[in-house]
């Protein structure tokens, strides 16, 4: 990979369906991409963005599906140029193949017989440019999710490939870190020596970085947008300000530090969780906001301070006087829902339709019941049509908010959500901020972990910055 000329790419009505599914994931798609250019592709979630770019990194074989039409890479078949290819997922945990940090980065530049002597300041260098906060030697499995993000990019920079795909590269990173990757990016590529095809619902932050805008429809082809194409404005929900309510939920100096550790994952927090009000956790990647949603969600115990329900949420436990994380499974889904950082670990189904209807079940709602909750829910959030479909087959975007649903199906108390508005374009996004929005109205508690400015603005009644060197500052 080390050093590839920059590459053409050229789809010819082009379509890809998955062997599981029978829609087509993108079709008709006409495409060229001249070496050296630098593309944004926009579209609507589901309208097969990603499913274009693992495409063109030679990742979708027979047994992934059916193809049509052509698609070349340099002039020859995406499996034949994948050498000279990099590509950075949106699931940086794909990615990842070594324990410490430095071996990552390494790792591809070995494969492509860089001389041992080059590698290193390579490494270095590639580290440096995305602004990854420690050395070689760090452990990847103890990086927060954004802090895998940017060492992904990093190796997928430090072979100078002829052709870079990014799907969602700074979707689960901080403000600042966003902008670092964006000018690494942009420095990359700035001498044309590699072709660009980048994924980002965020797309105005890209517009300076790129030659043109290309979007692929849902129903199916492409289009180019013209100079001075801007993204719609997004549609924020009417509010209604109301006071606090009971509380629901706090954290007294809860903290959490891994076995084996000495720095904690999340230092000492103080947090009050109260009825009809939304509360947003931001900072910068690795302060400990995704473990602080899991001590909040009852899915993990603090190892020092503690965190407890109130009345209105421990009433009909046998056990009252329990922290939520040793209630029982059915308990906690009827009190608190949950929507992971990583939509697909929580997915327990071969079925939208079943997945959204199983906390239903579990929590005693009938056959008919649940069947109805679920057949609200995907009308809601634009998944109606996807109702047969395996979850583990969505795209990003799509998972996101079928994680979401299933959050809500219960109807509980208290919403802990990280990264709710993650890979939504704008409709899905607006839709999927005013069902929230409707949430706390009906006077639920909502805890909102998010790098999305946007929806912080659009929900939330108060906001705890969490730092690396105190964990808390706030709420504001």
């Amino acid at each position: 990979m080390a050093g590839s000329a920059p590459a053409a790419v050229r789809l010819t009505g082009w379509g890809f369906r998955y062997a599981s599914r029978r829609a087509w994931a993108a079709r008709d798609v006409d495409l060229l991409v001249e070496p050296g250019e630098r593309v944004l592709l926009t579209g609507a979630s589901g309208s097969g963005k990603s499913t274009l770019l693992h495409a063109l990194a030679g990742l979708l074989g027979p047994d992934e599906g059916e193809q049509a039409g052509g698609i070349t890479v340099g002039g020859q078949q995406p499996g034949r140029a994948r050498a000279g290819t990099a590509v950075v997922f949106q699931d940086p945990d794909a990615q990842l193949v070594m324990t410490r940090a430095g071996d990552d980065v390494a790792f591809g530049l070995e494969n492509a017989g860089l001389p041992p002597d080059r590698i290193w300041a390579a490494v270095d260098a590639a580290l440096d440019a995305v602004g990854f906060p420690y050395g070689r030697e760090h452990a990847t499995a103890a990086l927060s999710g954004g802090q895998k993000q940017r060492l992904v990019l990093a190796g997928a920079l430090a072979g100078r490939p002829g052709l870079l795909l990014l799907d969602e590269p700074t979707a689960q990173l901080d403000p600042d870190g966003a902008a670092l990757v964006r000018t690494a990016v942009a420095r990359a590529v700035a001498d044309r020596g590699s072709t660009l095809l980048v994924v980002d619902h965020d797309a105005a932050a890209w517009l300076p970085l790129v030659d043109r805008v290309v979007e692929l429809r849902a129903e199916g082809g492409a289009v180019q947008h013209g100079a001075g194409w801007a993204p719609a404005p997004l549609r924020l929900p009417a509010r209604t300000p109301r006071p606090a309510g009971e509380l629901l939920l706090r954290a007294d100096a809860a903290g959490f530090t891994h076995r084996g550790s000495d720095v904690p994952a999340l230092p000492p927090t103080d947090v009050a969780v109260p009825a009809g009000r939304t509360l947003a956790v931001t900072g910068p990647n690795g302060t400990g906001k995704s473990t602080l949603a899991l001590l909040l969600a009852g899915l993990r115990g603090p190892t020092t301070g503690r965190v407890t329900a109130g009345p209105a949420l421990t009433a009909g436990l046998a056990r009252p006087g329990r922290p939520p994380h040793r209630w029982r499974a059915d308990a906690l889904v009827r009190r608190i829902g949950t929507v992971f950082q990583h939509p697909e670990h929580q997915f327990l189904t071969g079925r939208v339709r079943d997945e959204l209807a199983l906390g239903p079940l579990r929590s005693g709602a009938g056959d008919d019941a649940a069947s109805r909750r679920a057949d609200e829910l995907m009308e809601r959030l634009g998944l109606a049509a996807l109702a047969e479909a395996n979850p583990f087959t969505l795209s990003g975007g799509q998972q996101r908010r079928l994680s979401v649903a299933t959050a809500l199906a219960t109807v509980p108390f208290v919403l802990v959500l990280d990264e709710p508005t993650f890979g939504q374009d704008r409709d899905t996004w607006s839709d999927l901020v005013a069902l929230l929005a409707e949430q706390q109205d009906e006077g639920r508690a909502l805890v909102l972990v998010t790098h999305d400015a946007a929806v912080v603005d659009a929900l939330a009644d108060d906001v705890l910055r969490l730092t690396p060197a105190t964990g808390a500052e706030g709420p504001a």
